[in-house]
């Protein structure tokens, strides 16, 4: 086997996932670890248009951590990739000069589509008996990706809405106001009836959801004691399930959503926004239901090395 380290770069986090290439194709990765670090990296990229130094720094700090891991576990081939924030910001060769002298290899910046992709990939090994064709969307901090696809990708797009970047453009309170949300709301309709216009996602017959939002969205759904992604990997949680978890986030101040079980301290300010977005999808596309996976573009990212 070859082992691999793939690291995801996000509006919101960084995560970082070490496996190993099985011999054959057909069969899983063989994960060594996965970790996740909120970073916040594009915090204020929305209204600025440029990417925070101190914002930088955390980033950095968390990547440091990941290149000693990598090195003990002796991964052999890397690849990251940064997203939505990189993309935006205008100084993002500030960002590709630090990961170059911390990780030794320049990040790619990959466009909408490459990210919509490598999510597919992701995400798409593994449903078992769940039809075809798949609708998969990502909810990152700064963009939702939509794919529709079979055992590969037919048609997808990015589009600008993401849990961070709705939550600075709207939820401002905090609680947030019902003109908030309804204002959060329209922005959000608004961009995904654009993404169904390109993506066809009524003809979905499995809807598959990635990322912190809905997972977190799914362990609350749940009622999970504590954040288990055992069991919230492959987890069905139908569309009343959904919009009854968000109503509850949104109605809820930033203290009172920390304190929720399974809630990660760096989603508890964001979780609302992320919940509405998956929420007002489900909604456009008609979906009764949504499969979470914990298997999504860092996964992708890893099958690329092979």
């Amino acid at each position: 086997m070859t082992r691999v380290a793939a690291i995801d770069c996000g509006t919101n986090s960084i995560r970082l996932l070490v496996a190993d290439l099985p011999a054959d194709p057909g069969d899983a990765l063989v994960d060594v670890t996965r970790r996740m670090k909120i970073v916040r990296l594009g915090q204020g990229v929305d209204r600025t248009g440029r990417l925070a130094p101190d914002a930088i720094e955390r980033t950095r700090v968390a990547l440091a951590d990941y290149v000693a891991e990598i090195t003990e576990l002796g991964a052999t081939r890397v690849r990251m990739v940064a997203t939505s924030a990189t993309r935006d910001a205008a100084n993002a060769a500030d960002f590709q000069s630090m990961v170059e002298r911390t990780l030794g290899v320049e990040p790619e910046v990959v466009s909408g589509d490459e990210e919509a992709r490598l999510s597919f990939a992701g995400a798409a090994r593994g449903l078992g008996s769940a039809p075809a064709p798949y609708l998969v969307i990502d909810i990152g901090g700064g963009s939702t990706e939509f794919v529709l696809g079979d055992r590969t990708p037919s048609s997808a797009i990015s589009v600008d809405i993401g849990c961070v970047r709705i939550t600075e453009r709207h939820l401002t309170s905090d609680p947030p106001t019902p003109e908030e949300v309804a204002a959060a709301e329209a922005t959000i309709s608004a961009k995904v009836e654009d993404a169904l216009s390109v993506v066809p996602g009524h003809q979905a017959r499995t809807m598959i959801g990635l990322a912190g939002s809905v997972t977190t969205v799914t362990a609350l759904a749940l009622g999970l004691a504590s954040y288990q992604p055992e069991r919230i990997h492959h987890a069905r949680v139908s569309r009343a399930d959904v919009r009854r978890v968000t109503e509850h986030l949104l109605g809820l101040t930033h203290s009172e959503r920390l304190a929720l079980p399974a809630m990660h301290p760096g989603r508890a300010d964001v979780i609302g926004a992320g919940a509405l977005i998956l929420r007002v999808i489900m909604d456009r596309v008609g979906a009764d239901s949504v499969i979470a996976s914990e298997h999504d573009i860092l996964d992708g990212i890893a099958w690329s090395l092979s």
